[in-house]
Parts: structure tokens; C-alpha cells; sequence
């Protein structure tokens, strides 16, 4: 068996008590999961004590986690089996510190793989940490503002018609990637600006890359156009997204839960709920950008080319 260790943590600005007192209630769980948000419909059994909880999705798998032992306002650990897609078993453990009136939460798990995906355990674990940190940002929603920001629309199969662009390509990391696409977008935005004649449609980002194990992420960031211009500024670049069906799943909420419909969309994908197409990267669409909209109203489209 391949030993897995993951943590991931976030800073919420509610005090350590109620943090604790919403952590040690299972009922609660569900509305910051960040795998129940992948798929609403998951069926959730909560025991009457609130004490554990079970669940069964078509893409999110099934199990079952309960309280083992609690550290009032310190730590609470879990005891967590899956039942599928493969049988397996974890220990959780999340840890609470005060720090200025705020709490810190560290999100803690040791588990193993099947001895079959011991090749896989980097990415799982990058995978595992990617969805604690998911998970860890509803919560915070939740304490700091009483609900979560964060909420999915699966549009299902359409045809995108394709499209020209005018873009920024660039090869970054995982922690600088959402500063780097802000700073290529003052760019992009101040060069449609000054473009309006062949600007046509919403702006993107094409995903080229994104390696959860080794934190490296290759995107271009664009503005589709009418006709390519004759010329375009240094450190821009041309291309095409060709027209091809794709799956929709559309976001609503600040650009830091977009991990949340990238993950439906996978969970969808694994699931076989459609064949992605070779040849053509997934991308994301923007209905409005910041500056426009509070945060909270910024509207996202993530679109996987399928068969």
C-alpha cells in the first residue's frame, strides 16, 4: 500500500469556537463540502447525533465519516471509509489555532492507496489537497458570511461556433497563476479597448496545461476577434478554437471557487458522462469581469470540448 499524507489550511476571520462548533456537526458538512458541490443531487444520510454522515453519488462516489474524537475548540478527528469507486479508508483530522481573533484551520488526512495506483500517489495527493483547499474556502464563506459564494449550473452539451483570437500565453505556477492572468488581462483589456471594431465575443482562458502534482499550469488568455489584425503588440500571440461540442458547467462567484466547476467538470469525465476531445484544450468564458460586477456576481463558463 502507497501511504498518502495531504494538508491543506485557511485563515477565517470568525472566532474559534464557532468555527468548532460547526466543524463537529456533521449536518453542516454538506453545505461546504467540496465534493458534494460537485454534484447537488448526492444523496446524505445525517445521523440523528449529528455525530457522522453517509453519502452516495453517481460521480462523487460513496462512504461514510464519523467523529472519533474531540479536542473542544483544538481538534476533531474523523474516521473515513469509501465504499467507491474503490474500497479504502482515511484518517481526518482537522486542527483549529487561534491567531489575532482569527482561526486558523489545518485540514489533515492519512490514508493509502491500493497497491495497483501506487504510480498515482503524487497526484492524488496534489488532487486531495487541491479539493481540501476548495473545500476549506466555502468554509470560510460560510463563517465569515453566513453562506457560501459559490454555486453550479450544469448547462449540458452545446456547440460552440468557434472563434479567432487575439492572446497572452504563458507557462506559470499554480500559486502566481491567478496574479499573472490579472496582469495579462490589464493588457488584453486595454488592447480590446482600443479594438472595439473586431473584438467579437466574450474573453477566455484556454487551460494547456494544469499539473497538480508539480504545481505548473500553461494557459492563454484572449479576446476572440472578427479577423485577425494585421499586427499585434509584443508578447501577444494569434490562434483559434476551433468549433466543437463541449459540456457547459457555469459558475457563479469570485474567481477563487473557479476550481469548483474545473472539478465537476473532471468528476464528470472520469464518471463517463461524455468523451472529452482530443486536440483541443478545455477553456473558461467570462460573462463579465471584475471591476464590472461585485465579485460575488461574476459569471463563468467552463467548457470541456467532448465527442
Amino acid at each position: 500500500m502507497a501511504k498518502m499524507h495531504v494538508e491543506n489550511s485557511v485563515l477565517i476571520d470568525s472566532e474559534k469556537d464557532q468555527v468548532f462548533a460547526t466543524l463537529r456537526d456533521m449536518s453542516k458538512w454538506q453545505e461546504w463540502s467540496p465534493w458534494v458541490i460537485l454534484e447537488p443531487e448526492t444523496k446524505v444520510k445525517v445521523a440523528p447525533d449529528s455525530k457522522s454522515y453517509s453519502w452516495e453519488g453517481n460521480r462523487i462516489g460513496s462512504g461514510e465519516m464519523k467523529i472519533l474524537k474531540e479536542d473542544a475548540g483544538r481538534s476533531i478527528d474523523y474516521d473515513l471509509i469509501f465504499l467507491k469507486p474503490w474500497k479504502s479508508r482515511a484518517k481526518v483530522r482537522l486542527e483549529l489555532k487561534e491567531e489575532e481573533g482569527k482561526t486558523h484551520v489545518n485540514w489533515i488526512m492519512d490514508s493509502s492507496l491500493p497497491f495497483f495506483l501506487f504510480w498515482m500517489k503524487k497526484m492524488m495527493q496534489g488532487l486531495i489537497r487541491a479539493d481540501f483547499g476548495r473545500g476549506l474556502l466555502l468554509l470560510k464563506d460560510l463563517m465569515e458570511d453566513g453562506e457560501v459564494h459559490s454555486s453550479l449550473s450544469f448547462e449540458g452539451f452545446k456547440e460552440f461556433d468557434g472563434c479567432d483570437y487575439v492572446a497572452i500565453k504563458r507557462a506559470t505556477t499554480i500559486e502566481n497563476v491567478g496574479k499573472d492572468m490579472s496582469s495579462d488581462f490589464e493588457k488584453l483589456n486595454k488592447w480590446a479597448e482600443d479594438h472595439k471594431e473586431i473584438v467579437e465575443g466574450e474573453p477566455f482562458s484556454i487551460y494547456h496545461k494544469y499539473d497538480f502534482t508539480n504545481g505548473h499550469v500553461v494557459y492563454t488568455s484572449g479576446w476572440p476577434v472578427k479577423e485577425i489584425p494585421e499586427s499585434i503588440p509584443e508578447g501577444f500571440v494569434i490562434g483559434k478554437i476551433p468549433k466543437t461540442k463541449v459540456n457547459v458547467v457555469a459558475h457563479a462567484g469570485p474567481y477563487r471557487h473557479l476550481g469548483n466547476p474545473w472539478s465537476a467538470q473532471y468528476s464528470m469525465h472520469r464518471s463517463k458522462a461524455f468523451k472529452v476531445r482530443k486536440g483541443i484544450h478545455p477553456f473558461e468564458t467570462y460573462q463579465n469581469m471584475p471591476g464590472e460586477v461585485p465579485e460575488n456576481e461574476l459569471k463563468t463558463k467552463v467548457l470541456f470540448p467532448c465527442k
